[in-house]
């Protein structure tokens, strides 16, 4: 994989389990792959292009998912902070409905809102506009070394982000019976990486589960932010994953 858009190889839509979501909904890699690509064509139409970049939302979820390999594909860096995206002027801002009224896009940003329908008729209703899409990914010509991710303290290109799911695969023993539970925002693109990427590279399942700091029962047992484990497996899972112990700074 040299890409995070060789994800979405028409070859891997499959009825095997891709992606697990807080409200326990499974959705198949035929699902995910196919709405990842009208997640690209929306991202397309509201101006997104190579090098433009898309500030999405970071809490992990279906539309955050599908934002973030749609303008993969598309070859458009995410940036997982949508109030530094409207700051600089990013081509396309997803955040969720709620948040729609304190977000003042700047002037050529398209925003976007999901979560329910926008109450102004300038923001674009994303699920709207997702679900009526043309199934087909749009043309584009992304290479290993451009940018995937801008992150607050530094950027992976789509080459790092590859490199670091295929170490966490290797480590980990991640494979197409694996379940990676993931409960870490978006905003950690290491955690993209092994929470996400890695387990989708090998026909795997990506479980979006609460946030940890989101956990404050104190009968909570302590959660890895990022587990790897058997789809029968107990919580918390046997086997965690720090992804930061993964990472080269030089990648």
């Amino acid at each position: 994989m040299d890409v995070v858009g060789d994800l979405l190889d028409r070859d891997l839509r499959s009825r095997d389990t891709a992606l697990v979501t807080v409200d326990g909904r499974e959705r198949t890699y035929h699902d995910l792959i196919t709405n990842a690509y009208k997640a690209a064509n929306v991202l397309r139409y509201l101006g997104a292009r190579e090098g433009s970049t898309v500030a999405v939302e970071p809490t992990p979820g279906l539309h955050t998912t599908l934002a973030f390999l749609g303008a993969a594909g598309l070859g458009a860096p995410v940036r997982f902070d949508p109030g530094t995206g409207i700051e600089r002027g990013d081509r396309v801002v997803l955040v969720r409905a709620s948040d729609e009224a304190a977000t003042e896009p700047a002037p050529g940003t398209s925003l976007a809102a999901f979560g329910g329908p926008p109450t102004r008729p300038e923001t674009t209703h994303w699920e709207q506009e997702l679900w009526s899409e043309n199934p087909g990914m749009p043309p584009s010509d992304v290479a290993p070394d451009d940018p995937a991710i801008y992150g607050p303290t530094r950027d992976f290109s789509h080459r790092a982000l590859c490199s670091l799911a295929a170490t966490a695969v290797d480590e980990a023993a991640i494979d197409d019976e694996t379940r990676v539970v993931l409960r870490r925002s978006f905003s950690d693109a290491s955690a993209v990486a092994v929470g996400l990427v890695a387990p989708l590279s090998v026909g795997g399942t990506t479980v979006l589960a609460p946030l940890s700091d989101e956990l404050h029962d104190e009968s909570d047992e302590v959660r890895g932010d990022v587990a790897v484990a058997s789809a029968d497996a107990d919580v918390p899972e046997p086997r965690r994953i720090d992804p930061a112990s993964l990472a080269s700074p030089t990648e």
